[in-house]
């Protein structure tokens, strides 16, 4: 799994181009702060319940959460499940509140 920095994710999302992000946090953390993904809570992942990624498995999925921990673990994952292209924000949403507020 490859990380993606704040600025790269930022630079992206600026570009206008689709990309497959997904929040891993829990719903509460969600309504405090968001940048626009999917929220797939890192729970589901544990138990494997994310077949809606399944058409995803040859593209990027980029995953974030509070700082790039359970992210982390969701990647892993995905990665146990055949996805090939993961990339987890470094220091998920604290480092992107850090930088851009």
């Amino acid at each position: 799994m490859e990380l993606i920095s704040v600025e790269e994710l930022k630079e992206l999302k600026d570009s206008g181009k689709e990309i497959n992000l997904i929040d891993v946090r829990e719903p509460q953390e969600r309504e405090e702060f968001n940048i626009g993904g999917t929220l797939i809570p890192l729970g589901r992942f544990k138990t494997y319940d994310v077949d809606e990624l399944e058409p995803l498995k040859d593209e990027e999925i980029i995953l974030y959460c509070r700082s790039g921990n359970r992210s982390g673990q969701a990647g892993m994952i995905l990665e146990t499940m055949g996805f090939t292209n993961v990339k987890n924000l470094q220091g998920g949403m604290l480092r992107w509140q850090e930088k851009f507020g």
